[in-house]
């Protein structure tokens, strides 16, 4: 399992460590146990346990989440083959940033 300080990513999902959620985020709730950070295009998505883990939508960004970790948690990409190592993520804050890429047409989501 990967582990990191302040930084790190997973397929398309760029994390950083911040000092508190933003006030104006949006509390989700949970799917069947987990927080989905990333749906896949596959229905390979990438999900943590919500087990003292709280997930929020940016107030005006689809491509920002936020994330609370009372006591540590996992980023895991449900994936049988061709799959991200599990991210462990310790106890704080952290914004959670679905990576982008320009093309001709304009700015697009990456593809993972």
């Amino acid at each position: 399992m990967k582990t990191f300080k302040d930084r790190a990513a997973q397929g398309d999902i760029y994390i950083r460590r911040i000092a508190a959620i933003p006030a104006d985020a949006v509390k989700k709730d949970s799917e069947n146990g987990s927080h989905i950070v990333a749906h896949s295009e596959t229905g390979h998505h990438h999900t943590i346990k919500d087990s003292g883990v709280q997930l929020y939508q940016a107030a005006n960004d689809p491509m920002i989440m936020y994330l609370a970790v009372d006591d540590g948690a996992e980023l895991i990409h449900n994936r049988s083959f061709d799959t991200h190592q599990p991210l462990h993520i310790s106890k704080g804050f952290y914004e959670l940033r679905r990576q982008r890429e320009y093309t001709p047409e304009g700015w697009r989501r990456v593809a993972d």
